[in-house]
């Protein structure tokens, strides 16, 4: 008998994996979990019936979201992870014996047990020494933070259930105050093909926009998210994304990722016509 996972993407469209094993489900004070080894991905982490990774196509994701930043200011010292209990983003950063201090806020620890016991992949870096986990409310811990941190990656899930305080204008207000001087936040913003995915886009872009001096949206793009096509968002206080693009720099620290390189780094933060008219369409 053959065992099927459907994600629902709108009420027209799904996606269908094939499935080898369950190998977790759990329901903790925040969402259902579960773990899948699909025949074609690999390992699946699922939240609340939505695909959070695939062991086949989760490095774009996580690549794009730590080495942009750190390609653009290779000063980082102290990072704030809010989100990212799959340990993926975590993995990236370890690379880099620059930062000194890395704290995660991860509302829901049945998430971060759960992938280390089942996704070594993604969660091979959450015993790093630099890395203190908060088991906490994302939104509530950044809050209480000033000129702290040099970088802040948001890597949350999207605006329903326990994610959906990191997509409010308070959010990304309070991450800027969080921030230093040179600080940059990274965050996922949505899809660009789908309406309901389209608006939440818009609107994390909007607030984005309204709370740093240095806006931008980039793109990643992986298989399994609705659409494949996915943009991702930069604010900061003053360093530009591609002007202050430290290539050479990050070049010669020798890190061999499988999608990111410099070149495409400035490449990603260029838009086709209809997604800037997207983009466009926010602010106004």
């Amino acid at each position: 008998m053959q065992l099927w996972f459907s994600e629902i993407h709108t009420p027209y469209v799904r996606l269908d994996m094939q499935i080898e094993r369950h190998l977790f489900s759990g329901q903790s004070d925040f969402q259902r979990i579960d773990i899948y080894e699909s025949r074609e991905f690999g390992r699946v982490l699922i939240l609340d019936g939505f695909t959070m990774l695939t062991e086949k196509d989760e490095f774009v994701y996580h690549e794009m979201l730590t080495h942009v930043p750190m390609a653009i200011n290779p000063d980082i010292k102290k990072v704030l992870i809010i989100g990212a209990g799959d340990g993926g983003i975590v993995r990236e950063l370890a690379h880099y014996d620059s930062i000194s201090a890395m704290d995660m806020v991860e509302i829901d620890k049945m998430v971060v047990d759960a992938c280390r016991e089942f996704l070594p992949l993604t969660a091979s870096k959450l015993d790093d020494p630099r890395l203190t986990i908060y088991y906490e409310d994302g939104l509530k811990f950044v809050r209480q933070k000033t000129d702290e941190y040099d970088l802040i990656v948001v890597d949350s899930t999207d605006p329903i259930g326990p994610g959906e305080g990191l997509f409010t204008k308070e959010f990304y207000g309070n991450c800027s105050n969080a921030l230093t001087q040179n600080g940059i936040m990274v965050n996922q913003m949505g899809g660009t093909v789908y309406a309901d995915d389209i608006l939440v886009m818009q609107r994390s872009f909007k607030r984005i926009h309204s709370s740093f001096p240095v806006a931008r949206a980039y793109q990643a793009h992986v298989s399994t998210y609705p659409g494949g096509f996915w943009l991702l968002g930069y604010g900061s206080k003053g360093l530009h994304p591609i002007n202050d693009l430290k290539a050479e720099n990050w070049r010669a620290l020798g890190h061999k990722t499988r999608y990111y390189n410099t070149k495409l780094h400035a490449g990603a933060f260029a838009m086709p016509n209809h997604v800037l008219k997207m983009l466009n369409e926010a602010l106004v």
